[in-house]
């Protein structure tokens, strides 16, 4: 009698740290399609940013796109990478819903994140120092800002760059989550 009643006092104990973890498992997916919508946004939305601006002639024009800059190239493959990993990383985190005590694979998970966190936010603070340098130059250098000429290719690279640093936030969050679902263990 004494043993079934310490199974069961085992297994209600169990029982709330599985539903706790179940819930941090579908705010992790949720978080991950977060995450996923704004690093592919940033990508595209960088990706395809151009202006063109003629001068006196419509011959001579001058013209601005992403790629004229290597960092903003490097922003949209680092967005580019991080939209893959999050789309492979949706199939683990469904596994963790469905056996939310599953510790190696969140592991992996944490460890992946990490990396991943590292990788974007390399990307976007390059690009945040070069989106600051169009916005405002740099009159010791004699660098001029261009966003009062180009106003629709500064305001799509800004608006790439609050997509990315959301993914950042998310990323951190994702760890979190991680972490604590692990320590629940």
């Amino acid at each position: 009698m004494k043993g079934s009643a310490a199974v069961e006092l085992a297994e209600a104990t169990r029982a709330p740290s599985a539903g706790i973890n179940r819930g941090i498992s579908i705010l992790d997916l949720i978080l991950r399609i977060v995450a996923l919508v704004c690093t592919l946004g940033s990508a595209i939305a960088m990706g395809t940013t151009n202006e063109t601006l003629p001068f006196f002639t419509q011959f001579i024009r001058f013209r601005a796109e992403y790629n004229d800059l290597p960092t903003f190239t490097f922003f949209v493959a680092a967005n580019a990478v991080v939209s893959g990993y999050l789309l492979l990383s949706l199939p683990i985190s469904i596994f963790h819903i469905m056996r939310s005590g599953a510790q190696n694979s969140r592991i992996l998970l944490i460890i992946l994140d990490t990396s991943m966190l590292a990788l974007l936010t390399a990307g976007a603070s390059a690009s945040a120092a070069i989106v600051y340098l169009a916005h405002n130059g740099n009159a010791k250098a004699n660098w001029l800002s261009i966003c009062q000429q180009f106003n629709s290719f500064c305001e799509r690279i800004s608006g790439s760059l609050i997509g990315s640093f959301g993914a950042v936030t998310v990323f951190i969050l994702l760890i979190l989550l991680s972490g604590m679902a692990l320590s629940r263990r």
